[in-house]
């Protein structure tokens, strides 16, 4: 069987994909490690610099975590690794009939997955493979061996019940889940039962730019990098100049003018210290109330309301209403999200009808939705009063709240996650801000926040109008009309 090197150096092999074998230095030694293939005197002290070990492997990797700068080339190499694995490995002996093995892509999207399977398909395209293709569509490859590349995104769902016996995670430090705070461990977790069948043939590759120090790849780089000891999981840790040698200095120097520590993570590989987690997973778990999904007004309580607002092409539209009780505790009691798309009048109509059966006559709302949510929830008999306080701001003044264990929050899952995603920057002043990660969302979090802020009635996130301070007597209920 031939080695993936020796596949690489055959230009009627892998060796089509690459253009510039000179360039491709840092590649060729992590293949060797990844495999366990002889290295050269160099290889071995680039073997040594981006793995911190220092003894060479003496036998291949299960699993191979890569912390690689922006443009380094990681994409084409996991196409290459794909398609070795699926033609130069005979999987059917641990195949039963009609069962298939998987190479599967898994990446946050299925464009950013299909950017691996493009380039599979392209080197799939040399003549001498053309015999060993069945079928492709845009979403798989069905080779000869009983082996098929597919691609998926990143949830656990929809990975589970197949044969994998290549897994490929692209940049998973970035994987963000509209049902998931750590999609990236819970994919991770789905997929390993899945690689059982193929024993220590089997072989995970994920890799990523570095972002935060938290999610799987930090975890397994603080756990796996530069340990001798450990047979199974290699941790090769490369700047972009170090694998990909073309990318020009002179825009290195300027992305790192612009922006330091962005830099130090997308072209130096260095996980980021300025971005930290807001609030732990631990601390909303206790907070939230099993099977509490809403409320129902109750007299004689003082209810307030908060909304973020949305012109409903892109987010969402959210609104959150609160109370405080006797014990002084903050209970969240309802939390509402239109997803776009969707008419804002209907959805501010909506709002205010719910509103007035806690007896809201006003809601405060983000300050920077402009002068339109105003003048609509006005139509509807709601006064719209901006937020004294940015999202950053109401966000930090919650966090007391949250830690002090004085919340009550409804069991909302879209809550949950974007609360534990939600993560503090810290800018080059010193200064904090609190939003959400790439990719990310917070309209839920936001409009919760905001809500339980208020009904704490101490933090200045809006000053309470008049009306809001006399109890309410006999509040409409609404849970009769469908919503």
């Amino acid at each position: 069987m031939r080695t993936i090197i020796e596949a690489l150096s055959d230009k009627r092999l892998l060796g089509s994909a690459i253009k510039d074998p000179a360039t491709f230095q840092a590649w060729y030694t992590l293949l060797k490690a990844i495999f366990a293939l002889p290295m050269s005197d160099a290889e071995a002290d680039l073997f040594r610099s981006c793995t911190g070990r220092s003894e060479l492997p003496e036998g291949p990797f299960n699993t191979a975590w890569l912390v690689i700068g922006r443009r380094g080339g990681k994409s084409l190499v996991m196409a290459l690794i794909a398609v070795y694995m699926a033609l130069f490995r005979d999987w059917r002996p641990f195949l039963a009939v009609g069962e298939r093995a998987f190479v599967q892509i898994v990446a946050a999207d299925r464009e950013q997955a299909r950017i691996i399977h493009r380039y599979s398909s392209g080197i799939l395209s040399a003549e001498i493979f053309a015999h060993q293709v069945r079928a492709q569509t845009v979403d798989s490859i069905e080779l000869d061996g009983e082996v098929s590349i597919q691609i998926a995104t990143c949830s656990f769902r929809t990975i589970r019940g197949r044969s994998v016996s290549v897994a490929l995670l692209d940049e998973a430090a970035f994987w963000r889940s509209e049902s998931s705070a750590n999609p990236d461990k819970e994919v991770w977790r789905a997929i390993r039962p899945s690689m059982a069948t193929f024993g220590d043939q089997a072989l995970a590759v994920i890799a990523s730019s570095p972002y935060a120090r938290k999610g799987l790849l930090y975890e397994s780089y603080r756990k796996f990098y530069g340990k001798d000891d450990d047979a199974a999981n290699l941790v090769w840790q490369g700047s972009t100049s170090t694998m990909n040698p073309t990318i020009s200095a002179d825009f290195l120097a300027e992305e790192f003018e612009n922006d330091p520590a962005s830099a130090e993570a997308e072209y130096n590989a260095n996980f980021r210290t300025d971005v930290e987690t807001f609030v732990s997973r631990e601390i909303i778990d206790s907070l939230v109330i099993a099977g509490r999904f809403e409320l129902p007004p109750v007299p004689n309580t003082v209810y307030y309301g908060f909304v973020d607002p949305s012109g409903g092409s892109s987010d969402s539209f959210t609104m959150a209403i609160a109370h405080r009780d006797r014990d002084g505790r903050v209970v969240l009691d309802i939390l509402r999200e239109r997803r776009p798309p969707f008419s804002p009048e209907d959805v501010v109509q909506e709002f205010a009808w719910l509103m007035k059966g806690y007896n809201l006559t006003s809601v405060c709302g983000d300050r920077y939705a402009g002068e339109w949510p105003r003048e609509r929830f006005s139509r509807n008999g709601i006064k719209y009063e901006p937020s004294a306080l940015p999202k950053s701001d109401i966000y930090r003044d919650c966090l007391p709240l949250l830690n002090s264990g004085k919340v009550e929050l409804l069991d909302n899952q879209r809550l949950i996650m974007q609360l534990c995603s939600l993560e503090r920057r810290t800018a080059r002043g010193g200064r904090d801000s609190i939003d959400h990660g790439p990719s990310g969302h917070d309209d839920v979090s936001n409009a919760a926040a905001g809500a339980i802020l208020a009904a704490n009635g101490k933090a200045g996130a809006w000053t309470v109008p008049d009306a809001l301070l006399q109890y309410a007597s006999k509040p409409q209920l609404v849970f009769g009309r469908p919503i």
